[in-house]
């Protein structure tokens, strides 16, 4: 059976900005569906232990007064997230990731910075990921326009519930993943190992193509062709 027929687990999480190395998690989702099988949903909601900046208050609804309020001490929450990451990984299931590089570096950088072993260093090469940025780009290359989860859910006919909220783009990315395993049967005929290392691939190919594109107006241009997780130190 092809992989986007069997379980899939959607991971997401909302922040308190874009860098990975210095932002926090402030939402954070794990949605197991597919598989002939009831859908499993579990949410955090973490009190970062620093403000969170209006302009990302704007995008996911959560202000600093709520999350310091209602919000889970944030050590205790990302132990929870591995944990729940490393069960679903080690049950063989794939994490479906949109722009995987961001989520899962920021989760590393958290861990690391609460004295958790980070995913990576526990479920070592069982760490299999469908992102359904990366897979687009490699199967649709030239098509114009953004590729957001918002603007892949149109392309795709995706319904989105509740944008910019863990939940609801955790299980919409799953949804655009199941559509793209279904309209290319190129990757839908993988096995899930083998289109975890051909994504890592199509990333690398992806970079290097963009950042030749962007520097021939700025020659210090660099684009990351790390993936799915940026190493620490910028490594790699």
């Amino acid at each position: 059976m092809s992989w986007h027929l069997g379980r899939l687990a959607g991971f997401d999480t909302e922040t308190t900005g874009v860098d990975v190395e210095t932002d926090r998690i402030v939402t954070a989702c794990i949605v197991e569906v597919g598989g002939n099988t009831p859908p499993l949903t579990a949410n955090w909601l973490l009190n970062p232990g620093v403000d969170i900046p209006e302009a990302a208050s704007a995008v996911h609804g959560i202000s600093t007064e709520k999350a310091k309020t209602d919000g889970q001490d944030a050590a205790e929450a990302i132990a929870e997230l591995v944990a729940g990451l490393t069960q679903v990984v080690l049950a063989g299931t794939p994490l479906v990731i949109m722009n995987a590089p961001f989520d899962l570096t920021i989760l590393d950088r958290e861990a690391r910075r609460c004295g958790v072993q980070p995913l990576t260093e526990v479920v070592g090469d069982e760490l299999h990921v469908v992102d359904p940025r990366v897979l687009d780009k490699k199967v649709d290359t030239y098509r114009k326009g953004k590729r957001t989860l918002t603007d892949l859910c149109r392309h795709y006919g995706v319904k989105l519930d509740g944008a910019h909220s863990a939940d609801g783009d955790a299980i919409a990315t799953c949804r655009v993943a199941w559509r793209l395993g279904s309209q290319y049967p190129r990757l839908a005929e993988l096995a899930v190992p083998e289109l975890h290392k051909a994504q890592v691939e199509w990333h690398a190919e992806w970079a290097a193509d963009f950042q030749e594109h962007l520097r021939k107006k700025d020659a210090k241009a660099v684009v990351d062709g790390c993936w799915p997780l940026r190493p620490v130190g910028g490594e790699g």
